[in-house]
């Protein structure tokens, strides 16, 4: 992800200009600047979803391999946001440290489908409503289950940073930690939550996007295991990443932390030509590699449609066009 710099207001969705040169700027590790006050509020409370729905802790006891972080109280960015799918605001967390999941029940008939949902933030915060609860609203749906994962952040995973404007892979990935955690929780409960625990599968946006293709290749945990779940797999039966980042490196290589193999689930990989913030490279590096493997995947790269378009109303057809896309291709697939 050499273009990680953007304005998180970009991701969630603020009108704001500088969204156009997004890609020129380093990567913020602090609130955005003041000049966009009038566009948003901080709350210092742990996110909650929206009533009714059940949020579960990943880990019994506390998330792994917490030593050294600082306990900063989670904080709430919440962005006035009129084009949102529901109500005015959009909210992201920032300084998670216990991670969660929430799930949504499906709509209608049962499909027995469940998807893991990881938005994006570029690993300092979770955009938990335009990548998030609106996603999941929508899978539920089409009769699928969705589970809405809020992972550690900041730095928990390859990351930029502003003082050495260098990329940063940690020694200690918690991101991933908490995705595969996610996955092979939700396996777990796979009879308790009416669902086939061969039709799990994960979807991720922007940096969401890196740990589905982290968790369809790495199936050994990334942490010390701490009980029965963690003998069950995470590996999701099928994969779904919008506008990845983080895995075209130096060279237009991909991340050597990725290996794709026969086992790497069926992929869909969806990602605009004209996006300021990842560069199309991150899809196309991971196609060869999936291609090179013999790993079934479909691909689809828009002329226009910038980026963390999610369901937001859009002046380009990707946002029209893609769930539809996504729906077939679980049809082709088997899955639905």
């Amino acid at each position: 992800m050499r273009r990680i710099g953007f304005l998180l207001a970009c991701v969630l969705g603020l009108p704001n200009p500088a969204c156009a040169i997004a890609a020129t700027k380093p990567a913020q590790t602090e609130a955005p600047a003041k000049d966009r006050d009038e566009d948003h509020r901080w709350e210092s409370r742990t996110w909650q979803p929206p009533p009714g729905l059940k949020q579960i802790p990943l880990w019994p006891d506390g998330a792994p391999d917490m030593q050294d972080v600082p306990r900063v109280p989670e904080r709430i960015e919440i962005a006035d946001t009129p084009d949102a799918l529901e109500g005015r605001t959009s909210e992201a967390a920032w300084d998670v440290t216990a991670p969660t999941l929430t799930v949504f029940p499906p709509k209608g008939r049962n499909t027995g489908v469940a998807i893991v949902v990881f938005p994006g933030g570029g690993f300092k915060a979770v955009v938990v409503t335009k990548q998030g609860t609106e996603i999941c609203r929508w899978i539920a749906s089409k009769g699928m289950t969705c589970i809405l994962s809020k992972y550690r952040v900041p730095k928990s995973n390859h990351y930029w940073d502003r003082d050495c404007r260098c990329a940063v892979t940690p020694k200690i990935p918690r991101a991933l930690q908490d995705a595969q955690r996610t996955i092979r929780l939700v396996r777990s409960k796979a009879r308790e939550w009416n669902i086939d625990p061969n039709k799990i599968g994960a979807m991720g946006f922007s940096a969401g996007g890196y740990l589905v293709a982290q968790t369809s290749n790495i199936f050994k945990p990334a942490y010390r295991p701490i009980d029965a779940v963690d003998k069950i797999s995470s590996r999701p039966d099928f994969a779904i990443a919008f506008y990845p980042g983080h895995l075209c490196r130096a060279g237009a290589t991909l991340d050597p932390g990725i290996r794709v193999t026969k086992k790497t689930p069926p992929t869909f990989l969806l990602q605009a030509w004209d996006d300021p913030v990842d560069e199309i490279c991150n899809s196309t590096v991971y196609a060869r590699a999936l291609d090179a493997a013999g790993v079934p995947a479909e691909v689809h790269l828009f002329a226009k449609g910038g980026h963390a378009f999610a369901l937001r109303k859009s002046e380009h057809p990707v946002v029209a066009a893609w769930p539809s896309l996504v729906e077939n291709w679980l049809k082709e697939i088997g899955v639905l």
